[in-house]
């Protein structure tokens, strides 16, 4: 593959996505993860599925969104889904969790109709469900790459504000801190890296590469930076291996990825475990 890299455009494009996103799908995700809101992913992925769905529907019947690419719309929707669920956890203030499956069944609701518009599933909806190395354009690295810079500035110049908020919200709002906005941003920040990880992973498992190797970095890590460090570590070796495998085995690369993440995360477990024995 590495030789192939070198001369086809398609595989340069996945590759690199790939690696962009894993930095940034494990770096939003020890946050999610220390906040319990693992499921946030999952909820915006069925949204972004819901733009996706709605941008295959309207490029086939109406002319102005011919050539339209679908990330954008995908995009538009997560965002505005990351806004609903902020909005959702004010008004239900004691049962904030609510506000997760409320819009989680919300955009599968409206994925399913907007694929039923568009009479079913098609090659280009199946790419973005699963993955696909050569679906990614040039255009498309550009836009991710773009998203990676915002989030990765956003994050090192926040990252004290967000760690307080993350491991001592009450104590951040009383520090002064704007939490209401911090929440958006980050809301935000979540919505775009998820819409921008489905090319690679898909919509269906993207919540994995935030979520596993956060899981295999807490084992292993001591202190919440290491975490960050194992996790954009594990991260990166999931992809690198999932991109490796779907390559070589002409395999949907979303499922190659997430079956790497599992392995390492196994790993973890047992060199854990070995050192608890060794001790």
């Amino acid at each position: 593959m590495i030789q192939a890299i070198f001369q086809y455009e398609f595989l340069q494009n996945a590759f690199l996505t790939g690696l962009i996103i894993g930095v940034i799908a494990p770096l939003l995700g020890a946050f999610i993860v220390v906040r319990r809101l693992s499921l946030i992913a999952d909820a915006l992925s069925h949204v972004t599925l819901s733009g996706i769905a709605a941008s295959l529907f309207l490029s086939k019947s109406v002319v102005m969104f011919n050539g339209l690419n679908p990330l954008w719309m995908g995009m538009t929707f997560s965002v505005i889904g990351s806004l609903f669920i902020e909005r959702l956890r004010t008004v239900y203030k004691h049962y904030q969790e609510l506000a997760i499956p409320i819009i989680l069944s919300g955009g599968i609701g409206i994925g399913v109709i907007f694929i039923s518009l568009a009479d079913g599933f098609n090659t280009d909806l199946f790419s973005y469900l699963f993955g696909s190395v050569s679906a990614v354009s040039r255009d498309d690295l550009w836009l991710i790459l773009g998203i990676a810079i915002v989030v990765l500035s956003l994050v090192i110049i926040l990252y004290k504000e967000l760690f307080l908020l993350s491991f001592d919200e009450e104590f951040g709002k009383a520090s002064g801190l704007p939490a209401k906005a911090l929440h958006l941003i980050f809301m935000v920040m979540v919505a775009l890296v998820i819409a921008a990880s489905m090319r690679i992973v898909g919509i269906l498992l993207v919540s994995s590469l935030m979520t596993l190797p956060v899981a295999a970095a807490m084992r292993i890590a001591r202190g919440f930076k290491q975490t960050i460090f194992f996790s954009i570590l594990f991260g990166e070796l999931a992809v690198i291996a999932g991109l490796f495998s779907a390559f070589y085995l002409d395999l949907a690369p979303g499922g190659t990825i997430v079956v790497s993440s599992i392995l390492l995360l196994l790993l973890a477990i047992a060199l854990k475990k070995w050192q608890v024995m060794r001790k």
